[in-house]
This record gives C-alpha cells, sequence and structure tokens, in this order.
C-alpha cells in the first residue's frame, strides 16, 4: 500500500511539473508570436510588392491573434490595409512596382473596388508599373487588374465579362409552409426590404430603383476598364452580350483584354526583366503586411480621426445576436463619439460609413452623438460601399459627406416587421392558447394570436412617426424642407453619383477626399489620419469569450454560397430591433 502511494504521488509531481514545463512553453511561444507579428519586414533595394487577391475584401483587415494562434486563418484583405500599402510603396523608392497575382477574390461591394482601384492608379503615378496574373479573372478582379500596364493570363485561362444582375430573394412562401407570417408596418413606396417576407416578386417601384442602381455601378465599371485598357465603352457592352467567358483564351488577347498568354514560370520571369535581374537571380518579394509592418504611418502635424462604422446597426446587446461579425453597436460607438469629442488632439473626425441600415432606435442615439460632435470640431462622413437607412441617419448630420460614385445610398424610410408564429404554434405544433385581459390591449404582442386591425393601425402611427423624425434629421443636416425630404425619401435608393445630383452627398470622392474636406474646415495645413477603433490587443483577444465565431461564420458563408444571407436571416430574424431603418436586406450583385 505504502508503495502505491509512493507511485501515485510521484505520478501527481510528475504531471505538475510536465504541466509546467508545457505552460511555460506556451507563454514563450506566444510571445514569440507576438514578437514576430510585431517584427519589421527587412525590405531591400529593387523589390516588387506582391498583392495576393483571394477572399473577400473588407473595410478592415481583422487582426484576429485567436484565429493565427488555432490556424483558422483566412485570406481576407482590409480595404484600408491596402490603400495604406500601395501608399507606402509608391513612397519607397526599394519599391520598383506591384505584380497582381488575382484568385478567388470579391468584395463587399463595387464602390470599395472602386477605392481599392484609384489606389493602384494613384501608385502608377509614381512611374511604377504594375503587372496582374491569373489563371480565371472574375469580373470584379478584373475591372481591378485592367490598370496594370500588362495583363496576363494562363494560356487555359478565362475571363469573366458579363455585366451585372441583381437577385433578390423572398421568404414568404418557405415561411408559410412553417406556418409563419411578417405583419409589416412600413413607410416609403421604395421601402423594399418588408417585400423580402410579404412577396414573390420585385414591386414595380424596387425594380425601378435596382435597375437604376446596377446600370449606374455598371457604367463606371465600364467607363474604368475602357479608359485604362483603350477600348470602347460600346465594345466592351459587346463583349458582355457575347458571352466571352467561355471564349478561348487568345481571343481575349484579340480583344485587347489581355496582353500576353503565360504560364506561371513564365510569369516570373517576365517580372524579372521588368527588373532588370537575371533569370537566375533571387527576385526580392514583399508583402501588404511586409510594407505596413514596415513604414511607420505618418503623425506629423494635427490628428484627423478617422473612425470605422461597419455592418448592421444595432442596440447594445443585439450585436452578439447578428449573423455578421461585422456590428455598429449603438452602445459602443456612442461612448466612443464622446471620448473624441473629448480628445483635444483630435481636431477633426472622419466617419467611415459602410452599413446598410439596422435598428431606428440606435441609429437615433447615435445622431444625436454625432450632432455633439459637431458642435465642437468638424464632421465628415466618407461612404463606403453602402451607406442608406440607418447608415444614412448617421451620415445626415454631417458637415460634409462623400460618396464613391458606386456607393449604394438613400433608402430614407423605417419599417417594423412582426412575425405571427400562431399559425405555426397552432396548426403545425397543434399548442392551443387561452387568456384572461385586464385591459383592451393586455394581450397586444402575444404569440397567440396575429395584430388586430386597431392594433395595426396604432403601429403604423407609430412608424409613421419615425418616418418624419428620420426625414426632419436629414432636413437638418442637408439644410433641405421637409417637402423636398419626401420628394426624394419613400425608402428610394440611389448610387452615390445620383445622390450628389439631389443634394444627399456633397462630393464623389473616397476615403483620401473625405480626410482632406475635414483638414480644410479644421483650418489645418499639416495633418495625420488616425484610424479607429483601435483593434483589440493580442491579451484582449486571448480572453474574448467568443474568439473563433467570426472564423466559423466565414467557413458558413463560404460553405453556402448565396444562400449564406437567407439562412441567416430566417436564423437571426427574432433577434432584430423590431423598428427597422434598413435597406433591403441583401444586395446581390454579381
Amino acid at each position: 500500500m505504502r508503495d502505491f502511494f509512493k507511485y501515485v504521488l510521484a505520478t501527481i509531481v510528475g504531471l505538475i511539473i510536465t504541466g509546467g514545463i508545457m505552460l511555460v512553453l506556451g507563454i514563450i511561444s506566444l510571445v514569440g508570436m507576438v514578437a514576430s507579428t510585431n517584427k519589421k519586414a527587412d525590405i531591400k533595394d529593387n523589390s516588387v510588392l506582391v498583392l495576393n487577391l483571394s477572399g473577400m475584401m473588407e473595410e478592415r483587415e481583422e487582426n484576429n491573434f485567436i484565429a493565427k494562434l488555432t490556424g483558422q486563418v483566412t485570406k481576407n484583405i482590409g480595404l484600408e490595409q491596402l490603400v495604406s500599402g500601395l501608399k507606402k510603396a509608391k513612397n519607397n523608392d526599394k519599391i520598383k512596382g506591384v505584380y497582381i497575382e488575382a484568385g478567388a477574390f470579391a468584395s463587399n461591394s463595387y464602390a470599395s473596388m472602386q477605392e481599392a482601384r484609384e489606389a493602384l492608379i494613384d501608385f502608377k503615378k509614381s512611374g511604377k508599373w504594375i503587372v496582374t496574373y491569373s489563371d480565371t479573372y472574375t469580373q470584379g478582379t478584373y475591372y481591378l487588374a485592367s490598370v496594370a500596364d500588362e495583363i496576363y493570363l494562363n494560356p487555359q485561362g478565362q475571363l469573366d465579362w458579363h455585366g451585372l444582375t441583381s437577385q433578390h430573394y423572398y421568404l414568404k412562401n418557405l415561411m408559410e409552409k412553417f406556418g409563419v407570417k411578417m405583419q409589416v408596418s412600413k413607410v416609403g413606396t421604395y421601402k423594399s426590404a418588408t417585400e423580402t417576407f410579404t412577396g414573390d416578386k420585385m414591386s414595380d417601384a424596387d425594380r425601378e430603383q435596382t435597375t437604376a442602381y446596377l446600370n449606374g455601378i455598371w457604367k463606371h465599371i465600364v467607363k474604368g476598364v475602357s479608359e485604362s485598357r483603350k477600348i470602347s465603352e460600346a465594345k466592351l457592352n459587346q463583349y458582355a452580350d457575347s458571352m466571352i467567358t467561355l471564349a478561348a483564351a487568345t481571343d481575349y488577347v484579340k480583344m485587347g483584354l489581355v496582353d500576353k498568354l503565360l504560364y506561371t514560370d513564365q510569369v516570373k520571369m517576365a517580372v524579372k526583366k521588368r527588373m532588370g535581374i537575371a533569370e537566375d537571380e533571387h527576385l526580392n518579394q514583399v508583402t501588404l503586411a511586409d510594407i505596413n509592418a514596415n513604414e511607420e504611418d505618418d503623425d506629423e502635424g494635427e490628428e484627423i480621426a478617422v473612425y470605422y462604422a461597419v455592418g448592421d446597426i444595432v442596440d447594445g446587446v443585439a450585436g452578439g445576436m447578428m449573423p455578421s461579425k461585422s456590428v455598429i453597436d449603438a452602445e459602443v460607438v456612442c461612448k466612443d463619439i464622446e471620448k473624441l469629442m473629448h480628445d483635444d488632439d483630435v481636431k477633426a473626425v472622419v466617419l467611415r460609413i459602410n452599413s446598410g441600415g439596422g435598428s431606428a432606435y440606435a441609429s437615433e442615439q447615435m445622431w444625436h452623438y454625432i450632432m455633439e460632435l459637431k458642435k465642437v470640431k468638424p464632421v465628415v462622413v466618407s461612404m463606403g460601399g453602402y451607406a442608406a437607412s440607418g447608415g444614412y441617419y448617421i451620415s445626415a448630420p454631417a458637415n460634409w459627406i462623400v460618396a464613391e460614385p458606386t456607393t449604394i445610398t438613400g433608402s430614407i424610410g423605417i419599417f417594423g416587421m412582426f412575425p405571427d408564429f400562431s399559425g405555426f404554434y397552432t396548426e403545425k405544433l397543434g399548442v392551443k392558447f387561452d387568456e384572461v385581459n385586464t385591459n383592451k390591449n393586455s394581450g397586444f404582442g402575444t404569440m397567440a394570436r396575429p395584430f388586430n386591425a386597431d392594433e395595426l393601425r396604432m403601429l403604423q402611427i407609430y412608424i409613421d412617426r419615425g418616418y418624419n423624425t428620420f426625414k426632419s434629421r436629414v432636413a437638418q443636416g442637408r439644410k433641405l424642407s421637409m417637402a423636398q425630404v419626401e420628394a426624394l425619401a419613400q425608402g428610394h435608393v440611389y448610387t452615390g453619383e445620383d445622390a450628389m445630383k439631389i443634394k444627399l452627398v456633397d462630393e464623389l470622392g473616397g476615403l483620401d477626399a473625405a480626410v482632406k474636406k475635414a483638414a480644410t474646415l479644421a483650418k489645418l495645413k499639416a495633418y495625420h489620419a488616425k484610424n479607429y477603433p483601435v483593434p483589440a490587443e493580442w491579451i484582449e483577444q486571448l480572453f474574448n469569450e467568443n474568439p473563433a465565431g467570426s472564423y466559423l461564420d466565414e467557413q458558413m458563408r463560404a460553405t453556402l454560397g448565396t444562400l449564406y444571407e437567407p439562412v441567416m436571416l430566417m436564423k437571426n430574424i427574432k433577434n432584430q430591433s423590431v423598428i427597422q431603418a434598413r435597406m433591403p436586406y441583401f444586395i446581390n450583385i454579381n
């Protein structure tokens, strides 16, 4: 027995020692990872910046330490990091050019693609070159790649060029199979988000506005490619109508869309030739991460804060229930705005907004804080892919609004959606209800029955009041009369170019234009931009309660493809705020 306890004790001591060693090794590994992440790259003379375009391009690259630790790293690219890296590469004499290797790449919007494309065009102003290669160019990737001095394609490759299409989803019949109906109160002929749940095809108004913004976006895509490739717009539209996606690779050269057909090893030789080095010499390559880590951000002059507000607009706790990993949580944003307001180092604020809206209540709270901020320092809005409905609600109070021509904005209107599950409970599950009430409206909102006519009437009055509040915020911010706002509201969606014509937008351009305007309004001669919110440190991420959610969401998106949005919408519908300032739930442009 004594030997038994001796062996048990020895085993326990061994496990403790082993655990301690593993803990120490783990800490050393963590420190090593953090050190390697922050380590500056050694950029050598005569280097080429390599852009591997694959995955999704988002507003900001997520610095997910947990994902790196577990090996769950996706290949997403942040527009912020791309634009910043190209600026630094433009001014770095060691970088001689950019090589783009295009893969399965997509963006959250063509407006983001347009801003990235403008950054590439700006890079070329330095006199440096850009070349690009792909096995298959998607239409969006080709839009980016078309600025290159030379476009290479695999001899058996493809180039997709087909025009734009937008498919809208309708879930009414699906919900009816489960005995679920959607009760709706809305304002706005063009407020088509509710049609997802109440219709089975586009309304005439929605078809009208969808046609307008789709043609507006396509016009800019064609114009950009035409200018870069010296091909007429009429010819490019002819190609789109001719199903050239299935053409032979040699045909793309004849059309002027591609310069040469090369295999990957030949591309490498072509790049070396541009670099002026022999075929057997080493090619110095630099990544976006290298250039951004090596080059310090300019901090000369006064600070202009660039605050990113990206995703669905939600009310506090609701943010954790939404399908998207990016949300604009009103509680967090209001606190952040208050800090920027009281930060004497910040002389102006640029709000970078990329949102189709969400909770009307949350939008109103942020509107108030932006109005307070505006009293202290200039506020400029830079619209990304979307700044519509609630996204426009929080844009309206700014001193100046800048949008890309292909930004989707407007959609001034609100609605309320109230799921009626009574059919599901009573018809599908066989549940029976009975009740006792003390007053006429005691049973308002019960799961046992849908709203009656009187309740729907009162709800519509409530929605109308919210719509009038929204319009008054726009009228005040844009210096328009209520009648003028009503004429362009009704939930109507516009491109940034069209929005400028009706005074919803002041200027066409990207984030740089917004920062310059903020500097002008603040009367700054020397200035630099600093991005907010500041990414969480690795130690914060380590102790976060749900560090892996975004990765799982990305994997589900990749698996479901175009079905991802409607599936997640159905899953999360009960968690959404019932009163919404939101554009159509998912604008699917391909």
